[in-house]
């Protein structure tokens, strides 16, 4: 798609893609970005439990999924890193 830009419109583009500073605009996109940052988060709490030897239950996983919130996500992943029990990670 950035081939189909005139030259300075790609290059522009590339600049703005490469220092991270792009917002997107429409709340499509921003709606996708923020779910993929939350699956991310996600996703890390998972490998951490599971380096662990912390399991998770399908409701527990669910919980965690289900969250939108990246602060509650962030605040799961720090204490993932030290709980003992999977109990430890909400309390």
């Amino acid at each position: 798609m950035l081939m189909t830009l005139p030259e300075v419109a790609r290059k522009h583009m590339e600049v703005l893609m490469a220092v991270g500073t792009y917002e997107y605009q429409s709340d499509f996109a921003k709606k996708y970005v923020a779910e993929g940052k939350a699956e991310g988060r996600a996703g890390a709490i998972f490998i951490i439990l599971s380096g662990r030897g912390i399991s998770i239950s399908d409701e527990t996983r669910s919980r965690i999924l289900a969250c939108e919130d990246l602060a509650q996500l962030d605040a799961w992943i720090q204490r993932a890193v030290t709980a003992v029990v999977i109990e430890d990670l909400f309390s």
